[in-house]
């Protein structure tokens, strides 16, 4: 039996499935991060590392703020990684996610280790999320130079790893071409039985006193935090149109007031209330349902009720969520940008529209709202796509653990 290390900023994050099923095979699997985990992890021992931003001084200047946090995550998780050593664990492999800056050292501490590293996202230009909505990002020379500044850490990382996995073709390719052959891509994986087609789902909204079920004209929008990243602004800017087309539609949005990826908003206020402040007076309130963030069982209920579930996203990391949708069967109306069209071809497993034509969205919408029941066969084959590629039990798992045995 073999020793592995996950290390992950919000552990499990996407080790998730895959620490607990090496810890099934009797391997001992330890797991490093910096919050009290969500998410049960059986069979894995965890650690927390945490900074002592008492112990530094100033902060640096403004082009060296985001790698000075990530060089401080750096020496927290070494410290925790040294006090394991000291007491007799020694990986076989370590697998960590180098996002937050916990991969800088631990070559240095563990350097006969196999090191495999979660290649999400390397920040870049052309194609990819920086400068793509120009309403909140134009490029400048100081701007770029930040840019430049926040792959440093991911750089440090891919220098020293054995091997990378990429969960889609997208995100392997936004890193440097150098480094590309050494990614290997393999999803963490869809949970198909437990997202799947139910006909006698439904949810309540108790605030409004309302009960929904599948055949319900009911319109879905999903997203971590409710911001530009999503296309929060492009769906909100779609509702009068679409409210006025479909009489009858309620539109229920998921979602938190913070911001997860981007700038934040003016002081004292939320991407949420800025663009619904922009559209309130043009939409009938009533049949807008803003639920917050809701349990992973109940957002999973609203993709199974949804007639449309609608996803939008700059060129950027891809959501679980939707492919969690797809599973479910999902008639999906979503954004034509680059990790969206690896999964979703308009017309065969759901529909695609513009990110930045709130028009468009809003008449596909309508549309598909007026021809669900003869939309049946994109919602089939949005849920025998994850069945072919995603499932986590019959394709992803034995391939991630192919990945990390190897």
């Amino acid at each position: 039996m073999s020793k592995y290390l996950f290390i992950h900023q919000n552990f499990p994050g996407q080790f998730k499935h895959l620490a607990p099923a090496l810890a099934a095979q009797g391997h001992d699997v330890v797991g490093v991060g910096m919050n009290q985990p969500t998410i049960p992890t059986p069979g894995v021992r965890y650690f927390r590392h945490d900074i002592n931003h008492a112990a530094h001084g100033p902060r640096p200047p403004s082009q060296l703020k985001d790698l000075y946090s990530k060089v401080l995550r750096g020496e927290s998780a070494s410290a925790r990684l040294e006090w394991l050593k000291e007491q007799g664990f020694e990986p076989d492999v370590v697998f960590v996610h180098p996002g937050w800056g916990e991969a800088l050292f631990v070559r240095d501490i563990f350097p006969k280790a196999r090191l495999l590293i979660y290649a999400e996202y390397y920040y870049g230009g052309e194609g990819g999320d920086a400068f793509f909505d120009p309403e909140f990002s134009q490029p400048s020379m100081a701007a770029l130079q930040r840019l430049r500044i926040r792959n440093t850490h991911l750089l440090h990382a891919m220098s020293v790893a054995d091997g990378a996995l990429s969960p889609t073709v997208f995100q392997r390719d936004r890193h440097p071409e150098w480094f590309r052959d050494r990614i290997t891509v393999i999803h963490d994986g869809i949970d198909t039985q437990r997202f799947r087609p139910e006909p006698s789902a439904y949810v309540q909204l108790q605030a409004a006193g309302l009960t929904l079920r599948p055949g319900d004209e009911v319109v879905v929008f999903v997203a971590r935090q409710l911001e530009p990243y999503r296309g929060y602004h492009i769906f909100m800017r779609a509702l009068p149109e679409l409210m006025k087309r479909r009489p009858n539609a309620r539109v229920v949005i998921v979602g938190g007031d913070g911001v997860s990826y981007g700038a934040a908003p003016p002081q004292g206020k939320t991407w949420k209330q800025i663009f619904l402040d922009e559209v309130k007076d043009q939409i009938d309130m009533k049949r807008i349902h803003f639920v917050g963030k809701v349990p992973h069982t109940v957002l999973t209920q609203l993709m199974q009720v949804a007639a449309v579930y609608t996803y939008l996203t700059y060129p950027f990391v891809l959501s679980w969520s939707l492919m969690e949708a797809m599973s479910t069967g999902c008639l999906i109306v979503a954004s034509k940008t680059a990790p969206v069209e690896e999964v979703i071809e308009h017309g065969r497993n759901g529909l695609l529209v513009d990110f930045f034509d709130p028009q468009a969205l809003a008449a596909t919408v309508a549309d598909a709202l007026e021809r669900r029941a003869g939309l049946q066969h994109l919602r089939d084959a949005a849920r025998q796509t994850i069945l072919e590629r995603y499932d986590m039990q019959r394709h992803c798992m034995p391939a991630l653990l192919r990945f990390v045995q190897a």
